[in-house]
């Protein structure tokens, strides 16, 4: 490495101690690329990796995560979402640059936009009426994600101003657009919780989502079949064990890193494993301040936030996919022939690159079934065939296992007798350091 002139020798070393060692490998296993990192540990640098990763779309098959004093030593074996190894050398030397780079922001710029923040209660139409009102007041949605779960619903809106094209600064106009969707997300009934500001948040968008539901405390109100999550203590070791059992997906990993790490809890040693459909985890933490979890109240809490992030983007109905030239109106003009022919939007992605838009969103009935096929005809004909088509719900493609001998998935009493050294022999055998982990 080339070193600028005016470094000194304690500020070359402070260089390399904060810079993340990375590695990825396409020789050690047979059905998917090994990504290794070494780091200084940090709250946040695990998500901040499994951050680089997803935002890729890759596919975390495994994972170990080990943390001796104060270093970190990550493995994630990943595939694309056809379940094939990594071979584009611009992809891999992009994972290296990013995962080099991760203790600075890494939050995706949205620089020359105004964002909104949105939470209430959701309801049939919501989002046609939100819509519509931005298209009233003359503004136009460059970029937006919407969450629904247990009734309630969470938004993150770029804007610009129609007229200039710039991002909306003029206040009272603000207050305005603030004002009427408040109005609109109060309804009847939702006086209190309804809320709407500017984003002031220079974070992930789907991590903001992740908090703002949590805010929201969404995860009190589950009602559903849900993914099981346990929490004990290996007093012994001084950690809490997290352990989830659920159907695999993409973004999983992700999903409850973030709320771990948001909810302050650090995650020293950790484990991943796919098999078909399924997923586990496994996780030993502590709070920030260096101890478990305390109490059986806060362990409830932990299972029922965990359930909730894992929920919250499983995909519920059909998916739509628009793509056309994107013009003033046009999400108010599509959410509303939604609304009129009875199709209930659960999730949704907005985006438009340059003068296309190209929008994904999951339907379902009102009253939160399948979609009727007659229906989503109905709407695709007023919107237009070719501009409006029903695709495949993405699916993560799982290959047959490794031909080399796997670990077994580690189950909540198998983790109160792992012992801490068994673990790191475990992840060093994983990083492929040592060559055995008997």
């Amino acid at each position: 490495m080339e070193w600028p002139t005016y470094l000194d020798e304690y500020e070359k070393l402070v260089i390399r101690m904060n810079t993340p060692r990375v590695m990825i490998d396409n020789a050690g296993c047979t059905t998917a690329t090994r990504v290794m990192i070494d780091s200084a540990r940090k709250h946040g640098i695990l998500l901040e990796a499994v951050q680089v990763l997803t935002d890729l779309n890759l596919s975390i098959k495994k994972a170990y995560v080990s943390s001796d004093g104060r270093w970190f030593m990550d493995v994630f074996h990943v595939t694309d979402l056809d379940g094939n190894k990594l071979t584009d050398e611009s992809v891999i030397k992009y994972i290296e640059q990013s995962l080099e780079t991760i203790h600075h922001s890494s939050s995706k710029c949205f620089d020359g936009l105004t964002a909104l923040e949105l939470t209430g209660t959701d309801r049939i139409g919501l989002l046609s009426e939100v819509f519509a009102v931005l298209s009233d007041l003359q503004c136009n949605v460059v970029e937006s994600k919407v969450w629904t779960h247990n009734g309630r619903i969470a938004s993150l809106i770029y804007l610009k101003d129609c007229d200039s094209g710039s991002p909306i600064e003029d206040s009272q106009k603000i207050d305005r657009i603030e004002a009427r969707l408040r109005n609109v997300l109060k309804g009847d009934n939702d006086i209190r919780s309804a809320r709407t500001c500017v984003s002031m948040a220079d974070t992930h968008t789907e991590r903001r989502l992740h908090q703002m539901m949590f805010a929201d405390r969404d995860y009190e109100r589950n009602k559903t079949v849900v993914p099981v999550v346990s929490v004990l203590n290996c007093l012994e070791k001084g950690y809490s064990v997290v352990n989830i059992q659920c159907k695999d997906r993409t973004k999983l990993l992700f999903d409850v890193v973030c709320t771990l790490t948001d909810m302050q809890y650090v995650v020293f040693h950790a484990t991943l494993n796919t098999a078909g459909d399924r997923a586990s985890l496994e996780f030993f933490i502590r709070h920030t301040d260096g101890t478990p979890i305390s109490s059986d109240a806060e362990k409830q809490r932990v299972i029922l936030c965990l359930q909730a992030a894992i929920e919250r983007r499983a995909s519920e109905g059909m998916r739509l996919e628009l793509c056309t030239s994107d013009r003033q109106g046009l999400l108010a003009d599509v959410t509303r022939t939604f609304r009129e022919n009875g199709v209930n939007v659960t999730r949704a992605e907005i985006s438009t690159m340059g003068e296309t838009a190209t929008n994904v969103f999951y339907v379902t009935d009102a009253s939160g079934n399948p979609a009727d096929p007659k229906m989503i005809e109905a709407v695709r004909q007023k919107v237009g065939l070719g501009a409006l088509k029903v695709k495949e719900l993405p699916t993560i493609n799982h290959q047959k296992a490794e031909e080399e001998e796997e670990q077994p998935a580690v189950g909540v009493g198998g983790a109160m007798l792992l012992s801490l050294g068994s673990i790191v022999r475990r992840n060093l055998y994983n990083l492929g350091l040592i060559k055995s982990c008997s």
